[in-house]
């Protein structure tokens, strides 16, 4: 009789489940694309300011060590 039971829990969870992710508001497949691509672009941006920083202060330390 436990497994019956535990079958039947599992079927009313999953419904549950489903009656939720129905509530839930989705974004468009244009909002997904928008936001991915701007989060594309932040993060090339973000790589090339990095990069550019890396770089000037590695020269900068090069300079005051004098190697």
């Amino acid at each position: 009789m436990e497994s019956g039971s535990a079958i039947s829990k599992l079927f009313s969870f999953l419904g549950d489940v489903r009656q939720e992710a129905n509530k839930v508001s989705w974004p468009s497949r244009k909002e997904v694309v928008v936001t991915t691509v701007i989060v594309f672009v932040l993060a090339i941006v973000f790589a090339i300011f990095f990069n550019v920083v890396d770089v000037i202060v590695y020269k900068l330390i090069h300079f005051v060590i004098g190697r």
